[in-house]
């Protein structure tokens, strides 16, 4: 079920603190290795989307601190549905000038497509946060609960009602899945954008009745008064309690299982660098976004995105990861989105 997805992420984050300090305590070899020409930081997705936004923050964190003593160049490879930002960091072994953002594409682009391309062809650095889902509708429709829209489509015409979301057989159309589950047999037309940014203007625009999208990618047009938050999949409700609108902080958006509505899921927002490159070479990018995490930028930009700041790195990244996999194919197995259906 949806539902185990967070629950593995939130365990295994119980030891990233313990894991984060035994990593401080290795300066030395922090410094061991430096980049000696630009670093390319890939987002295997498109422009707007929550994976391109945290990317370009964090460059501008590290350009604003002096992080690094060689530029960060961000750069969009988002073809086969984020398969060429993955290939290319395939297609370059032993590249320490090399890192990726990864959402869950990471684990559904190649079980979807059959992509030749697998997480342990990459070296994973770091999970910076989990990303959240929110389930979305325009401000002026009528629903003001979860449960008020599935009903509806429970009882509208099969197919009546339009999900939006990014791309196809991924994060945004697994949850839609799941949500059918719930719909008495109906399903929603889904229909798939290139990344987040588009998908929550097409729900202002009322091209779609609702879409998934994270927090992030939604939170200027909720600010605007332009969307309604109906509730987040999340066993628990969002830390963050100052107001985002003039009334609603993400501490006041239900969970969907508290709203009637049970299902619940969350996202890898994470790090990777080419396969071949040596521990020092990793352990500069965990000591980097360390310090990236440290600065109250990245406290800020959390808190306007409701991330769950759950940080990971060394084998228990790689478990949670290998684990996560093995989630997704299971999932994605269920709603006949493998590539072998």
């Amino acid at each position: 079920m949806i539902g185990h997805a967070s629950k593995s992420l939130k365990v295994v984050g119980f030891a990233a603190g313990v894991l984060a300090g035994a990593l401080l305590a290795t300066p030395a070899m922090a410094q061991a290795w430096q980049p000696t020409k630009a670093v390319t930081f890939v987002i295997p997705a498109g422009t707007g989307g929550g994976a391109d936004q945290m990317a370009r923050f964090v460059q501008g964190v590290v350009t604003k601190h002096n992080l690094m003593n060689q530029p960060m160049v961000v750069i969009n490879k988002a073809g086969g549905a984020g398969a060429e930002g993955f290939l290319d960091m395939k297609a370059s072994p032993r590249d320490p000038h090399k890192i990726i953002i990864t959402l869950s594409n990471l684990f559904t682009t190649p079980l979807a497509t059959g992509s030749p391309f697998n997480w342990k062809d990459l070296t994973p650095v770091a999970m910076l946060a989990l990303d959240q889902f929110v389930l979305w509708v325009n401000a002026e429709a009528p629903y003001k609960t979860a449960a008020e829209y599935i009903n509806a489509v429970k009882a509208g015409n099969d197919r009546q009602f339009k999900m939006g979301g990014t791309g196809s057989k991924q994060e945004d159309q697994i949850i839609t899945a799941a949500l059918e589950r719930l719909t008495g047999g109906k399903k929603f037309t889904y229909v798939p954008f290139a990344g987040g940014g588009a998908v929550a203007v097409q729900l202002v625009g009322k091209h779609v009745d609702s879409t998934v999208n994270n927090p992030l990618e939604a939170v200027a047009q909720w600010r605007a008064g332009a969307l309604r938050p109906l509730c987040i999949f999340d066993t628990q409700r969002s830390t963050y309690k100052d107001k985002v609108t003039t009334d609603m902080a993400w501490s006041d958006i239900p969970t969907c299982k508290e709203s009637g509505v049970n299902t619940d899921y969350q996202m890898l927002r994470g790090v990777f660098t080419t396969q071949g490159v040596t521990p020092a070479q990793v352990n500069y990018y965990v000591e980097l976004f360390k310090k990236v995490m440290a600065t109250p930028d990245w406290k800020d930009f959390m808190e306007k995105g409701a991330f769950n700041q759950t940080f990971m790195t060394g084998d228990q990244y790689k478990n949670w990861v290998a684990a996560n996999e093995t989630l997704h194919r299971d999932l994605m197995k269920e709603a006949g989105f493998l590539a072998t259906n």
